[in-house]
């Protein structure tokens, strides 16, 4: 894929990763996260059969072949885990209604990428009326587990379910359930979190990698590009950062 310059803002949480900037053109190329592009000029998305996806907000769905025909000098992109709810949600979107039956959001000149991602996942899973109800306590426990710097790299979902004391297939159905993404996922999007945070904090993508409980950087390398189709300079000090570990 041809690398553009990765210069701007990023947001990631769990199940979401953000970038506001120049959307730049590329070669065709596949990933596993649903993305989604806005901006307040007309893009054209190519897809894998010729067909032209032409407009100011289009979703490609999870491994669709594409590539950015015309991008924008200015606009946002949004990488949903396609098993997340709200990755599901935009995924279905974009296969049944078309790739530019995206929800309409406010450009992020306007406002800050944290708030258009909160809209987007809000527009795409709408919550319920009523009281918010309480986690699990094993699902609790397990988050927090996880959220230590050393466990995410390590840790398998079956070490999790005995250190929270609980069965491996239940806590796997209460994760899901509660926190909008599997447990499984949950863990490679922590890992990711460890990576970046550690190349902000001064690591090369070795360190970065070895400390996330990557093999070595071109495993989180090669991670990156089948999960976002984003080459190894998103991760990048030139990058501002803002990683939310809120679920």
């Amino acid at each position: 894929m041809t690398e553009q310059p990765w210069e701007g803002s990023a947001l990631l949480r769990p199940g979401a990763l953000a970038f506001t900037g120049t959307i730049g053109v590329t070669d065709p190329h596949a990933h596993h996260a649903v993305q989604i592009m806005t901006a307040p000029t007309v893009m054209t998305i190519v897809d894998g059969n010729d067909a032209r996806h032409r407009g100011t907000t289009v979703i490609v769905p999870a491994d669709a072949t594409h590539r950015i025909d015309t991008g924008a000098a200015q606009g946002a992109l949004v990488f949903l885990d396609p098993e997340s709810t709200a990755g599901r949600a935009a995924h279905h979107r974009s296969i049944h209604h078309g790739w530019t039956s995206g929800p309409v959001l406010s450009h992020t000149r306007e406002r800050p990428l944290g708030a258009v991602v909160t809209d987007l996942i809000s527009q795409l899973t709408p919550v319920p009326a009523g009281p918010v109800p309480q986690r699990h306590p094993a699902v609790s426990a397990a988050l927090d587990l996880l959220a230590t710097p050393t466990g995410p790299g390590a840790v398998r979902g079956t070490e999790v379910a005995a250190q929270v004391g609980i069965s491996a297939s239940r806590l796997t159905h209460l994760f899901t359930d509660e926190v909008g993404i599997p447990l499984r996922r949950y863990v490679l999007w922590r890992r990711l979190h460890i990576a970046i945070t550690r190349v902000q904090a001064g690591d090369d993508l070795t360190g970065a990698a070895h400390a996330a409980g990557f093999a070595d950087s071109a495993h989180l390398s090669r991670t990156c590009r089948d999960t976002f189709g984003l080459p190894p300079s998103l991760l990048s000090r030139h990058i501002r950062w803002d990683i939310d570990t809120r679920v």
